[in-house]
């Protein structure tokens, strides 16, 4: 009988991929600290840092500590909502984007929540007006926390956001994949 091409993990390593929440290539998440409800994110394994599509970012001191204020556009194709959110500046630092350059970008440390999971992440202050994502959420983000199937999406549900039901009846709340429609 062959041997298997792939190697036995053991018992130890399936324990640790049985913990580990299973995602698809883009997934509705929250950003609680920055007020952001909802904000579509793709789930980007090539990148190693997260980024959020930030504008009107300006640097300024609180309390003695470096902080940033902008805008963000939660929504994608949507330029006329939009979040003014602050945080604490952790770094100022390259960042080499999709199309090879490199630019200097202001990082934040933010709360991430993914279903029901919430976690710390570094995201980077960017504008992604032109990308199909308002956030990317990067590898360092997943790391020992997110399986992703690139075959998938949305496994967490949908965003909180107004679904038609037939014809007149607007519903309100999240949507669970499987889960009937009244």
């Amino acid at each position: 009988m062959p041997r298997s091409v792939i190697p036995s993990r053991g018992r130890k390593k399936k324990t640790e991929l049985a913990a580990k929440l299973l995602v698809g290539w883009r997934e509705w998440v929250v950003l609680p600290q920055l007020g952001i409800d909802a904000i579509k994110a793709k789930i980007d394994t090539g990148a190693r840092t997260s980024a959020v599509h930030a504008f009107n970012i300006e640097p300024f001191h609180k309390d003695g500590e470096y902080w940033v204020r902008f805008d963000v556009h939660p929504l994608q194709r949507n330029d006329e909502v939009y979040k003014t959110c602050e945080a604490e500046v952790v770094d100022y630092r390259w960042v080499t984007n999709s199309g090879g350059g490199k630019e200097k970008r202001f990082v934040i440390v933010t709360m991430l929540r993914v279903g029901s999971d919430a976690w710390p992440i570094e995201v980077t202050l960017t504008d992604r007006d032109q990308m199909g994502f308002r956030m990317l959420l990067g590898r360092t983000a997943m790391e020992r926390r997110l399986v992703v199937d690139p075959a998938l999406s949305y496994c967490l549900g949908k965003s909180r956001r107004k679904k038609r039901i037939g014809k007149s009846r607007l519903v309100h709340g999240a949507v669970s994949i499987g889960a009937e429609e009244e």
